[in-house]
């Protein structure tokens, strides 16, 4: 009986639940099931890897630096992933799943960055 009621209870949340909240849950568990750090808890200088998923990219942007910026959200927070000296890196486009390795930096601006990550496309 306990199943079907939470059964029951998960369904209604789902149903009545903000469709970004649930998002942002469900790439929070991806990420947490497969061993990764959360964006939120890395800090400056860490080796880090991370699951997520890229909500924009930039190729050749002004102020990109003649590099490829992509911005990898985990569900708990952004990181840029920046790839100096790129013009376009075949498969990395918004909507992606990435897994990502690289130190923990910082651009101009604060916002935490990975400089040339390793990476394994997910999905």
């Amino acid at each position: 009986m306990a199943t079907a009621e939470g059964y029951l209870r998960r369904l209604t949340r789902r149903l009545t639940e903000d469709p970004e909240q649930q998002d942002v849950e469900e790439l929070s568990d991806e990420a947490a099931n497969t061993g990764a750090q959360k964006a939120i808890d890395c800090r400056r200088g860490q080796e880090v890897t991370m699951v997520g998923t890229l909500r924009c990219v930039e190729t050749n942007a002004k102020g990109c630096a003649g590099g490829v910026r992509a911005e990898l959200f985990d569900g708990t927070d952004a990181v840029m992933l920046v790839w100096l000296g790129q013009r376009r890196i075949a498969g990395i486009e918004s909507g992606r799943t990435l897994r990502v390795h690289g130190r923990l930096g910082k651009l101009e601006n604060g916002t935490k960055a990975i400089y040339n990550p390793h990476y394994e496309i997910q999905k």
